[in-house]
């Protein structure tokens, strides 16, 4: 058996920006019409811990009074018109998923698992993954290492074969706390702050994936 790979899903696996900050803005739009729309780089920044935290930041930007679990279910039906309206692999990354075949491959996101698995089926590419783990399929979202630990536990791996690739300080820290190889992308929504974490690799191709595996 080769390495185990997990992935993060946005800005890592599949640039989701523009249909994330469709869905944030459609979604304040109904709580709050003629409010005047986040930009694209304002909700890229508050996307990686999880749709909650996305909406309450928004709202907050936004200087609505509404809280955030009152607008979340808003927010997901917005967001379940859309997945793949525009969201697409990063180039290069379906040809990366092809060189690792040798490996096990899975994806731990705070992206709630269903929409998850969704997008990667809509992209034709969830057959290469052995796990599609969301928020609602692991009991505490990254950072929290527990999601990571049951991967490597029920994918009879070990945390020294295994990588945790994100593009994001949340993916390094959650790896660490894991006790597993930490892998930084650059091309991402944060590639300063998983800089700033000192991962064990930086990224900066999806090419340059294949060589996590040797």
């Amino acid at each position: 058996m080769g390495s185990l790979l997990v992935f993060d899903l946005d800005g890592t696996l599949v640039d989701s920006s523009r249909d994330l900050a469709a869905a944030t803005n459609a979604a304040l739009e109904r709580v709050a019409p003629g409010h005047t729309a986040i930009p694209l780089a304002v909700v890229c920044s508050f996307v990686g811990e999880g749709a909650r935290l996305l909406v309450d930041r928004s709202l907050r930007h936004a200087g609505i009074d509404r809280s955030a679990d009152e607008v979340l279910p808003v927010f997901f039906e917005c967001y379940s018109e859309r997945l793949l309206e525009t969201t697409a692999l990063y180039p290069g990354m379906a040809e990366a998923l092809d060189r690792l075949s040798g490996h096990t491959l899975a994806v731990l996101t705070n992206k709630p698992g269903p929409f998850s698995r969704t997008i990667l089926e809509g992209l034709g590419v969830s057959p290469r993954f052995a796990r599609i783990w969301g928020a609602g399929d692991v009991e505490e979202r990254k950072p929290n290492p527990s999601g990571l630990r049951r991967l490597v536990e029920e994918l009879g791996a070990t945390a020294g074969a295994t990588w945790m690739i994100g593009d994001s300080a949340i993916d390094v820290r959650t790896a660490r706390a894991a006790g597993v190889r930490a892998a930084g992308v650059t091309w991402g929504l944060d590639p300063e702050g998983v800089r700033r974490e000192e991962p064990d690799t930086l990224v900066d191709d999806p090419r340059q994936l294949a060589r996590l595996g040797t």
